[in-house]
């Protein structure tokens, strides 16, 4: 693999997700996927496929059934809508994942302060005796 290659790839990824995040925020109707943010693309070497990352705000109690509307109906829609933005001999097959890393990241921080609130807590208890 030589890096020229990886940097077009990754190029195509980052064009693929300005595109996607302009199209889901401005010509999908649909109520449920108004929250919805595209993080990141991850195109194949051959770009046949795009794993495109997403989130969706503020809650991600609906994130299985966006996936599925995002994988089912509305892929080719979509994938249409890059066609028509994205100058590539081939348009990759989208396949959306939810992306539970800011999820983690908010648990993990919040652990952090939980910890870091007891041990302020317990120092507190310790000057005063």
């Amino acid at each position: 693999m030589s890096v020229k290659e990886f940097d077009r790839t990754e190029r195509i990824g980052a064009e693929l997700k300005r595109v996607l995040a302009v199209a889901v925020r401005d010509q999908v109707k649909d109520p449920r996927l108004a929250n919805i943010t595209v993080h990141e693309v991850r195109v194949t070497r051959d770009l046949a496929h795009a794993k495109v990352f997403f989130t969706c705000f503020p809650s991600d109690e609906e994130a299985a059934a966006q996936e599925r509307l995002l994988n089912g109906p509305l892929a080719g829609f979509l994938r249409h809508a890059l066609a028509q933005e994205v100058r590539l001999r081939t348009i990759p097959q989208l396949h959306f994942v939810f992306d539970e890393s800011i999820g983690y990241g908010e648990r993990l921080s919040s652990l952090i302060d939980q910890a870091v609130g007891s041990h302020t807590n317990d120092q507190g208890t310790d000057q005063e005796r």
